[in-house]
């Protein structure tokens, strides 16, 4: 039966109203929730129908085939017209004066729901899930696919409903709802650094080692040879870095190492003004001195000063 623009099937109701936003009413707080205003008309001929309480509706968009679900929050709007939440306009795709068709319905209580923010601010907030609980207690019904819209600390979030059990449509009053969250849109997972490859690691082994060698090596016995009786050395010997070798005699830095079995080549050496350790340093064998070559005259009379001796001065008593 048709009555007054209106569809009667048993308990349904079903009508086809221009919408606004609540702003052209002055009811800011109508954006927190998903309650709308209809017309007086429409209580009175839901009141006349046998339909379940809270009264929740199913808003349809002909045009995009958009479908939300949605309360009532009074019946003081103009005939004809209904006022509804800006973003809930934006779920259904609606303009400012465009038709929606509002029917009655009936949903099952809901178990779970699946929310994602938009941005990861969200997840910022001190305690998210007390501004969630806060801002769900003006929502009747919560529909797959639907972006609701959270205000806190005058900033507005939205966050999609991913997922709802056990329908694709649910009402959430009265009811203990599990609640599970899904990344945000804009998160970004961080960039794992990325392992060596094997092919590089022989190059890193051939940058290592031609470092090591462009090092400068130690270099040991670097100093000026010096001849213990005080006087000057006639020449010196070219400075070598090298480890001593063995037992044979080798120049190192200017002094020579000669063992003291040397036997022919220490009284050469030792003429030569070199430093010789051994027991037979002060002296050569008679025919090493035979073999030796004859020295100058200069060599001569160097070798004939008086020698340096310890202890040599004058002796004197304590008692004076």
């Amino acid at each position: 039966m048709f009555f007054g623009g209106f569809n009667y099937h048993g308990n349904s109701f079903e009508q086809t109203y221009r919408c606004y936003p609540a702003s052209f009413i002055d009811k800011p707080q109508l954006e927190i929730g998903d309650k709308i205003i209809m017309p007086p008309s429409a209580l009175d001929r839901l009141a006349s129908l046998h339909i379940d309480y809270p009264m929740l509706f199913e808003l349809h968009n002909a045009a995009t085939e958009r479908v939300s679900h949605c309360g009532v929050l009074e019946f003081i709007a103009e005939e004809g017209m209904i006022y509804m939440p800006y973003w809930m306009m934006q779920n259904l795709l609606l303009q400012e004066g465009d038709v929606v068709r509002v029917k009655n319905t009936t949903l099952p209580k809901g178990t779970y729901v699946k929310l994602q923010p938009h941005t990861k601010d969200f997840l910022d907030i001190s305690n998210p899930k007390a501004i969630l609980e806060t801002t769900l207690r003006n929502f009747s019904c919560l529909t797959t696919g639907d972006s609701i819209m959270v205000a806190y600390n005058n900033k507005k979030y939205y966050i999609d409903i991913v997922e709802t059990k056990p329908s694709s449509a649910i009402s959430i009053i009265e009811t203990d709802c599990e609640v599970d969250f899904a990344p945000p849109l804009d998160y970004k997972e961080p960039e794992r650094p990325q392992p060596l490859t094997t092919s590089k690691a022989p190059e890193q082994a051939q940058g290592l080692q031609s470092e090591a060698e462009a090092e400068i090596k130690f270099t040991p016995f670097t100093g000026a040879g010096r001849r213990l009786d005080g006087k000057p050395a006639k020449e010196n010997a070219p400075i070598i870095g090298s480890s001593v070798k063995n037992n044979k005699s080798e120049p190192v830095n200017g002094t020579k190492l000669i063992s003291p079995s040397t036997s022919e080549g220490s009284s050469s050496r030792q003429a030569k003004g070199k430093l010789v350790f051994g027991s037979n340093a002060n002296r050569a064998p008679k025919d090493a001195q035979n073999v030796a070559p004859k020295e100058t005259s200069e060599e001569t009379a160097k070798k004939e000063q008086p020698k340096f001796q310890a202890f040599t001065g004058k002796k004197y008593s304590l008692k004076g």
